[in-house]
């Protein structure tokens, strides 16, 4: 967080010329300008002006100019940025004190986007408490909440542009203020669209007589030419790896460049980096420009393969160093800052969002909050549960946690870590059914040994987003994922979750069914497992992140299925219909994954065993032959475009393969659910043929 109340400064030496420079290559967002000012001189009543749009769009330039005309006007400045705002309302309110004093101060958050999770705090508690004449900006990428737009009060207080890409004219302008040919705009302009950070550092490649023939496909080389005309010339290859170490931390400090590069001067490569124009300085480090980041991303991936792949690999270490070494209060960003290095891993990008984790705020459960948190445990997962979470809080206090939600300070969401040491208690085996079936699993497979233990997150409940991606289920997944790497003597641990299906698509290989289904109350869990003494969590994590199946999930040994009452064949209903349209689930999930498909449970069902040969291959032929029947029957055409579009095709998750088909998502998850029950049912039908 940054706080500056320089009074105007336009025309004063460089600093003047500078903002006299940007003002006149600034394009477009006339309207915006004209109604800041009018805001500034008190000309209108608005006291908050949202402004929103994506990355690129052109936020941050116009706020500067806004910040620029504050000051000219004689206004004092606050200026915050977002990306490091901390978890605690309170550091926020001490840093804008200003405008709750001062009629005259002006306060600017940009990158909001990345502490949204203020938005009601602000809107109840601190932004009530403006000085009059006082102004706000809050700039960030997503939308206000509709409390806002409903509220008779605010609707005549707050007012909220959606920045659109620039026209052809103003890209047009944009360019030919940076110096870019009449001739060469239309290029230009196709590459880089009406986004005017694109459009910016098209313009720095384009630039200059040594330029004459240009090839605006971005290729490797495009890149390259880009990153010369935004950096110059690197002055060595140790600063082209500080570069590279920014170019893929979630922010870079000396002390994080000293680890990546220890024989180094780690305090003159970080000056360098704070000079480039890319970078953007917060007290927790420096950080590219999010467009800038994935521009330097590419080019460095194109250019040296090995070394993006060296230096993320050193940036790995230092963050699970710092998640098996650091204090308790830092060792869940270590975790998530060194997931964030694979970011565009489909099973990370999926499973986590770093920018919602300031939502909520994990502390120790104590006595006085478990009222409380029963009442969550009850509200998600009915009275059963609520007493068996009031059983394991009296035994293992200290593994509970809850989370408060920081702009409410409510108890909203709360986790219990269980560790249960070699031999198993018969109390426990006899009161809590999932803990008696992770200990059969584990006595079953490769039991536990004296002076082991297992580990079950048996509780992760945020009645709000219940089993959902959530700022929560990633804090809660962070210190699960921690505590397994600083255990000793950790034989299996567990995971549970109701929705099976989905979590079996969430985990990929990360995790295994351990094919234990579990009855508390009306509730059904399904146990997911890893064994730590296959691999260490190094070997783990590496694994996960590069898509293979790591030992923990892929050596489980053999699994003694759970017995299951006989079906009713005559309408197919019953358990064992419900365990084989899972498989049958999984089978599709895993379509492209040979080990997790050869691991599938349905390749021991008799109906692919029975005539010999592969059942994988058995099984893969029968499942073809339901899809391509879906095809060509008329009523199945919808729902075998979304089948192939999910599985098949290769779409990293279901929002994209819903965008790949044009279609609105819950349209989309309707015609996918009755694809996956027609390859079921034909599935089926040769289980019961078979019997």
């Amino acid at each position: 967080m940054r706080s500056e109340t320089v009074p105007g400064s336009a025309g004063r030496g460089l600093a003047g010329r500078l903002e006299a420079a940007r003002a006149r290559a600034f394009v477009g967002r006339e309207h915006e300008l004209v109604a800041f000012r009018a805001a500034l001189s008190g000309g209108s009543p608005v006291a908050v002006l949202w402004v929103h749009g994506p990355g690129g769009i052109g936020k941050s330039t116009l706020t500067r100019l806004w910040v620029q005309a504050a000051r000219e006007a004689g206004r004092s400045v606050v200026e915050v940025d977002g990306r490091f705002v901390t978890r605690d309302p309170q550091e926020f309110e001490q840093t804008a004190a200003a405008v709750l004093d001062d009629g005259s101060a002006v306060l600017v958050v940009d990158s909001f986007e990345q502490c949204q999770w203020l938005e009601g705090w602000l809107r109840e508690r601190f932004l009530p408490r403006l000085a009059d004449g006082a102004l706000v900006v809050l700039s960030g990428r997503g939308r206000p909440e509709v409390e806002w737009s409903v509220d008779p009060g605010w609707s005549q207080l707050l007012a909220v542009t959606e920045l659109a890409p620039l026209t052809a004219e103003q890209a047009g302008a944009l360019l030919a203020a940076r110096g870019v040919g009449a001739s060469e705009v239309p290029a230009v302009a196709g590459f880089a669209g009406g986004n005017p950070l694109a459009l910016s550092l098209a313009a720095a490649v384009m630039h200059g007589p040594a330029d004459e023939d240009r090839d605006w496909t971005p290729t490797g080389e495009v890149l390259a030419t880009l990153m010369t005309r935004l950096i110059g010339d690197v002055p060595s290859a140790t600063h082209r790896r500080a570069l590279e170490v920014a170019a893929q931390a979630y922010a870079t400090t000396e002390e994080l460049l000293l680890a990546a590069l220890p024989e180094e001067d780690a305090g003159a490569l970080f000056g360098w980096l704070r000079g480039l124009p890319f970078m953007e300085s917060a007290p927790q480090g420096l950080f590219p420009h999010d467009a800038a980041r994935e521009t330097l991303v590419a080019d460095l991936r194109w250019r040296s393969p090995q070394a993006y792949d060296g230096i993320r690999e050193r940036l790995v270490q230092v963050h699970l160093r710092q998640a098996r070494e650091a204090p308790d209060d830092q060792m869940l960003d270590a975790m998530g800052r060194a997931f964030y290095l694979y970011r565009d891993v489909p099973l990370v990008g999926a499973m986590y969002s770093w920018s919602r984790q300031g939502g909520v705020h994990e502390e120790d459960l104590a006595p006085e909050h478990l009222p409380r948190v029963l009442e969550l445990c009850r509200a998600a997962e009915g009275e059963e549960s609520a007493a068996l979470a009031a059983y394991w809080y009296a035994k293992q206090p200290h593994v509970f946690h809850i989370f408060r939600d920081v702009r409410s300070s409510e108890i909203v969401a709360f986790s219990a870590h269980l560790v249960l040491s070699v031999p198993a208690d018969p109390e426990d085996l006899a009161t809590d059914p999932v803990v008696a079936a992770a200990w059969e699993y584990s006595n079953a497979t490769s039991p536990a040994r004296p002076g082991e233990h297992i580990s079950i997150t048996r509780f992760a409940v945020h009645p709000a987003a219940y089993e959902q991606p959530s700022a929560v289920l990633e804090l809660n997944h962070w210190r699960a994922l921690v505590e397994a790497y600083r255990a000793t003597g950790r034989a299996h641990d567990f995971d549970i979750y109701q929705d099976m299906a989905a979590w079996t698509e969430r985990l990929g290989t990360a995790m295994a069914d351990s094919g234990r289904r579990v009855r508390v109350g009306d509730a059904t869990y399904g146990l997911f497992v890893n064994d730590w003494r296959q691999e260490s969590f190094e070997e783990w994590f590496h694994a996960v992140v590069s898509g293979a199946v790591p030992a923990s999930v892929g050596d489980q040994g053999a699994v003694t299925a759970r017995p299951a009452p006989p079906p009713d064949l005559a309408t197919g209903a019953g358990p064992d219909r419900e365990e084989f349209d899972e498989y049958v689930r999984l089978a599709l999930q895993t379509w492209r994954h040979p080990e997790g498909f050869a691991s599938n449970r349905l390749l021991h069902r008799p109906f692919l065993t029975a005539a010999g040969g592969d059942p994988a291959v058995a099984l893969r032929a029968l499942v073809q032959e339901a899809v391509d029947a879906m095809g060509t029957d008329l009523a199945g055409v919808k729902a075998h475009a979304a089948l192939v579009a999910t599985y098949f095709s290769g779409a990293p998750t279901h929002e994209a393969a819903a965008r790949r088909l044009g279609l609105p998502f819950g349209t989309y998850r309707r015609h996918l659910r009755a694809a996956v029950a027609r390859v079921s049912d034909v599935l089926w039908e040769a289980e019961l043929a078979s019997r």
